[in-house]
Protein backbone atom coordinates (compact mmCIF):
# COMPACT_ATOMS: atom_id res chain seq x y z
CA UNK A 1 0.00 0.00 0.00
CA UNK A 2 1.90 3.22 -0.88
CA UNK A 3 1.09 5.91 1.38
CA UNK A 4 1.74 9.55 -0.03
CA UNK A 5 4.45 11.44 1.70
CA UNK A 6 3.20 14.46 4.06
CA UNK A 7 4.22 18.24 2.70
CA UNK A 8 5.83 19.33 5.61
CA UNK A 9 6.96 23.44 5.12
CA UNK A 10 8.36 25.66 7.22
CA UNK A 11 6.46 27.31 10.07
CA UNK A 12 9.33 30.42 10.54
CA UNK A 13 13.65 30.46 10.92
CA UNK A 14 15.87 31.19 13.93
CA UNK A 15 18.16 33.64 13.82
CA UNK A 16 21.67 32.50 15.77
CA UNK A 17 24.52 33.72 16.14
CA UNK A 18 26.66 30.97 14.38
CA UNK A 19 26.95 32.24 10.58
CA UNK A 20 28.96 28.92 10.02
CA UNK A 21 28.39 25.15 10.47
CA UNK A 22 32.10 25.08 11.99
CA UNK A 23 31.76 25.41 15.59
CA UNK A 24 28.14 24.78 16.57
CA UNK A 25 28.44 23.47 19.51
CA UNK A 26 27.56 19.62 19.00
CA UNK A 27 24.65 19.63 21.48
CA UNK A 28 22.20 22.53 22.70
CA UNK A 29 22.94 24.11 26.10
CA UNK A 30 26.64 23.37 25.73
CA UNK A 31 26.62 27.53 25.56
CA UNK A 32 23.86 30.17 26.27
CA UNK A 33 23.40 31.49 22.39
CA UNK A 34 20.26 32.89 21.99
CA UNK A 35 18.25 32.54 19.28
CA UNK A 36 14.98 34.30 17.74
CA UNK A 37 12.73 32.20 15.83
CA UNK A 38 10.63 34.32 13.43
CA UNK A 39 7.23 32.89 12.21
CA UNK A 40 6.01 32.94 8.72
CA UNK A 41 2.85 35.06 8.97
CA UNK A 42 0.31 32.28 8.85
CA UNK A 43 2.00 30.85 11.99
CA UNK A 44 2.73 34.12 13.61
CA UNK A 45 -0.95 34.86 15.41
CA UNK A 46 -0.34 35.09 18.90
CA UNK A 47 -3.37 32.80 19.64
CA UNK A 48 -0.97 29.83 18.84
CA UNK A 49 1.28 30.41 21.57
CA UNK A 50 -1.31 31.06 24.46
CA UNK A 51 0.25 28.92 27.62
CA UNK A 52 3.99 28.43 26.00
CA UNK A 53 4.82 30.79 29.24
CA UNK A 54 4.29 27.93 31.52
CA UNK A 55 7.27 25.83 30.10
CA UNK A 56 10.78 26.51 30.98
CA UNK A 57 11.98 24.41 27.52
CA UNK A 58 10.88 23.89 24.16
CA UNK A 59 11.31 21.09 21.50
CA UNK A 60 12.53 22.55 17.91
CA UNK A 61 11.97 20.77 14.96
CA UNK A 62 14.18 21.89 12.13
CA UNK A 63 15.62 21.09 8.94
CA UNK A 64 19.29 20.72 7.89
CA UNK A 65 19.21 22.71 5.24
CA UNK A 66 22.81 23.61 4.50
CA UNK A 67 23.61 19.92 4.22
CA UNK A 68 20.42 18.36 2.55
CA UNK A 69 21.79 18.42 -1.07
CA UNK A 70 24.43 16.04 0.54
CA UNK A 71 21.88 13.43 0.82
CA UNK A 72 22.23 10.44 3.39
CA UNK A 73 24.55 8.13 4.49
CA UNK A 74 23.73 4.71 6.32
CA UNK A 75 27.08 4.81 8.60
CA UNK A 76 28.23 8.16 9.66
CA UNK A 77 31.51 9.54 11.33
CA UNK A 78 30.66 10.20 14.98
CA UNK A 79 32.95 12.72 16.59
CA UNK A 80 33.03 11.74 19.90
CA UNK A 81 34.67 8.21 18.42
CA UNK A 82 37.75 10.47 17.10
CA UNK A 83 36.09 11.22 13.46
CA UNK A 84 37.00 8.34 11.87
CA UNK A 85 35.18 5.24 13.59
CA UNK A 86 31.33 5.27 12.20
CA UNK A 87 27.83 5.09 13.62
CA UNK A 88 24.65 3.62 12.27
CA UNK A 89 22.84 6.88 11.03
CA UNK A 90 19.79 5.82 13.50
CA UNK A 91 22.05 5.22 16.34
CA UNK A 92 23.58 9.43 15.94
CA UNK A 93 22.54 13.11 15.83
CA UNK A 94 24.37 13.24 12.35
CA UNK A 95 23.19 16.19 9.77
CA UNK A 96 23.12 13.25 6.96
CA UNK A 97 19.67 11.86 7.52
CA UNK A 98 16.92 10.65 5.48
CA UNK A 99 14.43 13.01 5.89
CA UNK A 100 16.95 15.79 7.45
CA UNK A 101 15.31 16.81 10.20
CA UNK A 102 17.14 17.80 13.21
CA UNK A 103 15.79 18.43 16.77
CA UNK A 104 16.90 20.12 20.24
CA UNK A 105 15.58 21.31 23.56
CA UNK A 106 16.25 24.67 24.26
CA UNK A 107 15.19 27.39 26.86
CA UNK A 108 12.35 29.44 26.51
CA UNK A 109 13.20 32.79 27.15
CA UNK A 110 9.30 34.23 25.84
CA UNK A 111 6.94 35.46 23.17
CA UNK A 112 7.06 38.46 22.30
CA UNK A 113 4.02 40.15 20.23
CA UNK A 114 5.07 43.33 17.99
CA UNK A 115 2.30 44.31 15.46
CA UNK A 116 0.42 41.35 16.17
CA UNK A 117 3.12 39.44 14.77
CA UNK A 118 4.59 36.54 17.50
CA UNK A 119 8.33 35.92 17.75
CA UNK A 120 9.81 33.33 20.27
CA UNK A 121 13.08 33.94 21.95
CA UNK A 122 15.28 30.56 22.98
CA UNK A 123 18.49 30.11 24.54
CA UNK A 124 20.65 27.76 24.12
CA UNK A 125 20.63 26.92 20.58
CA UNK A 126 23.25 24.37 18.50
CA UNK A 127 21.33 25.82 15.24
CA UNK A 128 22.96 27.64 12.15
CA UNK A 129 21.80 31.34 11.80
CA UNK A 130 18.92 31.12 9.39
CA UNK A 131 17.36 27.41 10.23
CA UNK A 132 13.76 26.68 9.55
CA UNK A 133 12.04 25.42 11.73
CA UNK A 134 9.04 22.82 11.05
CA UNK A 135 7.60 23.14 14.35
CA UNK A 136 7.81 23.47 18.19
CA UNK A 137 6.78 21.08 21.38
CA UNK A 138 6.60 21.60 24.91
CA UNK A 139 9.71 20.01 27.15
CA UNK A 140 7.49 18.05 29.39
CA UNK A 141 9.68 16.92 32.46
CA UNK A 142 7.75 13.52 33.64
CA UNK A 143 7.39 12.27 30.47
CA UNK A 144 11.18 13.63 28.73
CA UNK A 145 13.72 13.25 31.64
CA UNK A 146 14.32 9.73 31.93
CA UNK A 147 16.75 9.18 34.96
CA UNK A 148 16.74 5.38 33.91
CA UNK A 149 18.16 6.44 30.39
CA UNK A 150 21.27 4.81 29.59
CA UNK A 151 23.90 5.43 26.92
CA UNK A 152 27.65 5.71 25.94
CA UNK A 153 29.16 8.63 25.01
CA UNK A 154 31.10 9.40 28.05
CA UNK A 155 33.05 6.27 27.02
CA UNK A 156 33.43 7.40 23.99
CA UNK A 157 34.89 10.62 24.47
CA UNK A 158 34.45 12.84 26.51
CA UNK A 159 33.70 16.64 25.08
CA UNK A 160 36.52 18.94 25.54
CA UNK A 161 36.98 21.62 28.58
CA UNK A 162 39.79 23.47 27.57
CA UNK A 163 40.87 26.71 29.11
CA UNK A 164 40.50 29.94 26.76
CA UNK A 165 42.72 33.20 27.18
CA UNK A 166 41.59 36.09 25.20
CA UNK A 167 45.28 38.36 23.90
CA UNK A 168 45.60 41.92 24.79
CA UNK A 169 44.84 42.40 20.98
CA UNK A 170 41.86 40.12 21.22
CA UNK A 171 40.47 41.57 24.28
CA UNK A 172 40.47 45.16 23.27
CA UNK A 173 38.52 44.31 20.05
CA UNK A 174 35.71 41.87 22.12
CA UNK A 175 35.24 45.23 24.12
CA UNK A 176 34.26 47.50 21.39
CA UNK A 177 31.68 45.17 19.96
CA UNK A 178 30.19 43.89 23.32
CA UNK A 179 27.90 47.28 22.57
CA UNK A 180 26.12 45.39 19.90
CA UNK A 181 26.91 42.04 21.13
CA UNK A 182 26.80 42.24 25.04
CA UNK A 183 27.51 37.79 25.01
CA UNK A 184 29.91 38.13 22.89
CA UNK A 185 32.82 37.37 25.55
CA UNK A 186 30.80 34.79 27.33
CA UNK A 187 29.69 32.97 23.85
CA UNK A 188 33.13 32.67 22.47
CA UNK A 189 34.20 31.12 25.63
CA UNK A 190 32.01 28.84 25.27
CA UNK A 191 32.22 27.36 21.98
CA UNK A 192 35.96 27.75 21.91
CA UNK A 193 36.25 25.93 25.47
CA UNK A 194 34.76 22.98 23.81
CA UNK A 195 37.90 23.05 21.23
CA UNK A 196 35.56 22.85 17.67
CA UNK A 197 39.11 21.26 15.78
CA UNK A 198 38.58 18.39 13.98
CA UNK A 199 38.64 15.49 16.13
CA UNK A 200 41.63 13.81 15.07
CA UNK A 201 43.55 17.42 15.90
CA UNK A 202 42.38 17.52 19.40
CA UNK A 203 44.72 15.31 20.84
CA UNK A 204 47.56 16.65 19.22
CA UNK A 205 50.09 18.48 21.63
CA UNK A 206 51.08 20.49 18.96
CA UNK A 207 49.14 22.75 16.55
CA UNK A 208 50.13 25.60 14.54
CA UNK A 209 47.10 26.14 12.40
CA UNK A 210 45.21 29.61 13.22
CA UNK A 211 41.52 28.91 12.91
CA UNK A 212 38.88 31.30 12.74
CA UNK A 213 35.08 31.12 13.38
CA UNK A 214 32.18 33.27 12.82
CA UNK A 215 29.75 34.38 15.87
CA UNK A 216 27.65 37.25 15.08
CA UNK A 217 29.14 39.65 12.46
CA UNK A 218 32.47 39.00 14.42
CA UNK A 219 35.66 36.85 12.47
CA UNK A 220 37.48 34.87 15.51
CA UNK A 221 41.15 34.25 14.97
CA UNK A 222 42.58 31.55 17.61
CA UNK A 223 44.72 28.62 18.22
CA UNK A 224 45.93 25.84 20.40
CA UNK A 225 49.07 25.93 22.54
CA UNK A 226 49.30 23.45 25.46
CA UNK A 227 45.79 21.94 25.76
CA UNK A 228 44.98 26.01 26.28
CA UNK A 229 42.84 27.93 23.35
CA UNK A 230 44.11 31.65 22.49
CA UNK A 231 41.99 33.78 21.15
CA UNK A 232 44.01 35.89 19.00
CA UNK A 233 41.87 38.63 17.11
CA UNK A 234 38.36 39.71 16.51
CA UNK A 235 37.47 41.64 13.57
CA UNK A 236 34.26 42.59 12.14
CA UNK A 237 32.89 40.93 9.34
CA UNK A 238 32.32 43.66 6.79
Amino acid sequence: MNIPMPSIAPIGTIATPFKQKFAIPRQPNLAQAKGVIQFHASYANPQGFKGIEEFSHLWLLFHFHATAHRGWKPGVKAPRLGGNAKLGVFASRSTHRPNNIGLSVVKNGGIEVTDGMASLTVYGVDLLDGTPILDIKPYIRYADCLPDAQDKLDSYGTIPNRSVVFTHTAQRQCEKMQGQHPDLATLIRAVLSQDPRPAYRQSQDVDDKVYKVALYDADISWQVKNNTVYVLDITRIR
